[in-house]
């Protein structure tokens, strides 16, 4: 489905694209996980929604894909990207909103709940964490699968920087393999929006690679103030998800009128890896709500 192409520009100067499918009663906008990758890989597979009665809605954060990428890192913040989603929806004129971030979109999802209650009708929370330090503890115990000595020598590669070594690539490789995406093939739309991937605010707010957090968001939590959404909300997230299913069951502990799935055959990515019983369970909740 090809969507339609808006450029909207920001309070700050810059431009962002968005990208509209169906213009359904209903809008479910979407937010990437990253920071800085495309959106190209999470709207392609729920752009089947914009066909089912949806209006679905996502956009290239600033600093990734068809977006201006400027490279200041003061802009690489969740203050300013929860400013972002609000502009973007308020000149699409959205109106209320069903909300879906994935990944990294959930710490932008869960924090513009907070900040914009008014307009979101359910929040999405797929795939995420909302504590980094009980994350990164999660994340410890995925490489600490891999055996002690490649543990011990991923401790040893990123205390002396050497991330780029083969052996340390090879480890982030396979953890990739088993808690990202668990298909032999991974999807093209996937590969690429990872290969565009500016790592730019990544670095910043995240750190070097999906298992190691050094950036402002290493200390975030914000499950002590999640009482407060109140909305529907639908926690999702894989059996083998690198966000790992405890991350998600803190989550939906903390909101008092969520619902959670966990896909059984799933890590990072169930929308690819398990396309009918994830959508069956979102249409489900948005038929619902």
């Amino acid at each position: 489905m090809t969507p339609q192409v808006e450029r909207i520009r920001l309070a700050e100067g810059f431009d962002v694209v968005a990208y509209v499918y169906g213009d359904g009663p209903e809008t479910l906008l979407l937010a990437n996980g990253g920071p800085g990758l495309p959106s190209l890989y999470l709207r392609e597979p729920h752009a089947v929604l914009g066909q089912r009665g949806y209006r679905v809605v996502a956009w290239d954060q600033l600093g990734c894909g068809a977006s201006d990428r400027p490279e200041d890192p003061a802009l690489w913040t969740l203050e300013r990207y929860v400013a972002e989603a609000e502009q973007v929806r308020a000149a699409l004129d959205l109106g209320q909103v069903h909300f879906l971030g994935h990944s990294w979109g959930t710490w932008l999802g869960t924090e513009y709940c907070l900040t914009h209650p008014d307009k979101v009708k359910s929040y999405i929370a797929a795939d995420g964490a909302c504590d980094i330090p009980h994350l990164v503890g999660e994340l410890q115990r995925l490489r600490g699968a891999l055996g002690p000595e490649t543990a011990a020598m991923m401790i040893a590669r990123e205390a002396e920087g050497s991330l780029d070594h083969p052996e340390y690539q090879a480890a982030i490789t396979l953890l990739n393999y088993r808690h990202v995406c668990r298909l032999a093939e991974w999807p093209a739309s996937l590969t690429e929006a990872l290969a565009d991937w500016n790592m730019g605010p990544y670095q910043t707010m995240q750190g070097p690679n999906e298992f190691t957090y050094t950036g402002n968001m290493k200390a975030w939590n914000r499950i002590p103030a999640m009482h407060a959404i109140t909305v529907p909300a639908l926690v999702l997230c894989g059996r083998y998800d690198e966000l790992t299913p405890a991350c998600s069951y803190l989550m939906h502990a903390a909101m008092p009128n969520s619902r959670i799935r966990v896909f059984e055959q799933s890590s990072h990515m169930p929308f690819y890896e398990q396309p009918e019983a994830y959508f069956d369970t979102l249409e489900s909740f948005l038929r619902a709500v």
